[in-house]
C-alpha cells in the first residue's frame, strides 16, 4: 500500500500536465493559424485527434487515481465539510466542465474539417477552447492551494 500512493499521485499529475498543456497548446498554438487559414486541414483534425483522445485516456486515469487518492485521503464528511475536500470537490467540477468544452469543441472543429471547411469550424471551437483553457487554468490554480502544505 505504501507503494500504491505514490504512483496514483505521480498518474494524477502526469495525467493533468499532459492534459492542461494539451489544451492550452491547442488554443495558443494551434488556434490562431487555424482561425487565420494558415494550418492544413488535416494537420488540424490530427492535432484535435490527439486532443480528444488525450482528454478521454485522462478522463480514465483520473476516475481511477483521484478516486483512489480521494477513497483514502477523505471520508464523505471531509470531502464535504472542510476546505481541503473543498478544493477536491471544485477540481472534480472544473475537470467535468473542462472536459465538456474540450469534446464540444473537438467536435465542432471535427464537423467543420469533415464538411471541408477550416476557418468556420475554428471560429465555432474558439469560445470552448477558451473557456476549456481557462477551466485549465482554474484547475492549476486548485491543485497549487491543495498541494500547499501551510495553507491549511
Amino acid at each position: 500500500m505504501d507503494v500504491i500512493n505514490p504512483v496514483m499521485w505521480s498518474v494524477h499529475v502526469g495525467f493533468a500536465v499532459l492534459w492542461v498543456g494539451s489544451v492550452l497548446f491547442v488554443t495558443l498554438a494551434v488556434l490562431p493559424p487555424a482561425l487565420r487559414g494558415d494550418i492544413g486541414g488535416d494537420a488540424l483534425g490530427s492535432v484535435v485527434g490527439r486532443l480528444r483522445w488525450i482528454t478521454r485516456i485522462a478522463a480514465v486515469a483520473f476516475v481511477l487515481s483521484g478516486g483512489h487518492m480521494a477513497g483514502n485521503l477523505y471520508t464523505f464528511e471531509a470531502l464535504t465539510g472542510t476546505p481541503r475536500g473543498h478544493l477536491v470537490l471544485t477540481m472534480l467540477g472544473l475537470w467535468f466542465v473542462g472536459t465538456g468544452l474540450v469534446e464540444v469543441a473537438g467536435s465542432k472543429l471535427a464537423d467543420g474539417l469533415d464538411a471541408g471547411k477550416l476557418r468556420e469550424p475554428a471560429r465555432d471551437a474558439k469560445p470552448f477552447l477558451y473557456g476549456a483553457s481557462a477551466v485549465s487554468v482554474g484547475l492549476i490554480v486548485t491543485a497549487g492551494l491543495l498541494a500547499s502544505p501551510t495553507l491549511f
